[in-house]
């Protein structure tokens, strides 16, 4: 028998060195459709993988759920089976009132709120995407869409506003651009693994904190144009990246 990653059930070096993410399987299903000779490597849980080609490139797509304790999971395991360049491709609530709805949203850096990375390593060590890969991602951007910003985001381990206040506000003052809820649990696993990593987000509106989820009007048209153009961005970025 075929020894496999736990949880996520990818054989050992299975997983092509360059792979993308989401959270949600469906739309590792949508990016997969991208590529060539597609193949399905596992759908374990909330972790759907796939391998292919794209331009004559392997790529791996693979989902990692919502949160950063399940998609540590998908993190460790992808580079367990051959990961060597991770970029993460979904969406995200805005902070600053200039950015609308569809905004492209590159990540640099990002804040330690997701709850789980201080486990793994004190929280004086920095949660980065890796240079290179933001400079691809910026320059191949610039061709794809005239609506993306480039600059820190924070990642929450909550998604709902509960009793405790977050440190939203105080991050929207400091410049922070957006919130979602896995790329600083990305950026510190590949780090720590001496693995590439970026992240890309389009941005469905104001967080939750500051709009009310009641009346948050989620994936409107305009978000299908924003997550086809992320996906490509993506994808043209993955294959010029060196492993």
């Amino acid at each position: 028998m075929q020894k496999v990653v736990p949880i996520i059930d990818i054989p050992y070096n299975k997983i092509h060195p360059r792979v993308l993410t989401c959270g949600d399987p469906k739309r590792a299903e949508k990016m997969a459709s991208r590529l060539d000779n597609i193949e399905v490597v596992s759908k374990s849980r909330e972790y759907w993988t796939y391998n292919g080609t794209y331009k004559g490139v392997p790529v791996t797509v693979s989902s990692h759920g919502v949160g950063g304790g399940g998609a540590s999971v998908s993190f460790e395991g992808l580079i367990l089976g051959g990961a060597k360049v991770i970029i993460r491709v979904g969406t995200c609530g805005v902070l600053q009132t200039d950015l609308g709805q569809g905004t492209l949203i590159i990540a640099s850096a990002a804040c330690r709120e997701d709850g789980i990375s201080s486990q793994i390593i004190p929280m004086s060590y920095p949660a980065f995407a890796t240079p290179e890969v933001v400079l691809t991602m910026s320059e191949v951007a610039e061709e794809i869409s005239d609506n993306v910003k480039t600059g820190i985001i924070t990642t929450s381990g909550v998604f709902y506003p509960g009793q405790v206040p977050s440190n939203n506000q105080v991050f929207a003052d400091a410049g922070v651009l957006a919130m979602e809820n896995e790329a600083a649990v990305l950026f510190v696993i590949a780090a720590l693994n001496n693995v590439k990593s970026g992240c890309i987000v389009a941005a469905d509106g104001p967080c939750f904190e500051f709009v009310g989820a009641e009346d948050f009007d989620h994936y409107p048209e305009k978000m299908d144009k924003a997550i086809e153009d992320e996906i490509t961005i993506a994808l043209e970025s993955i294959i010029k990246i060196e492993v």
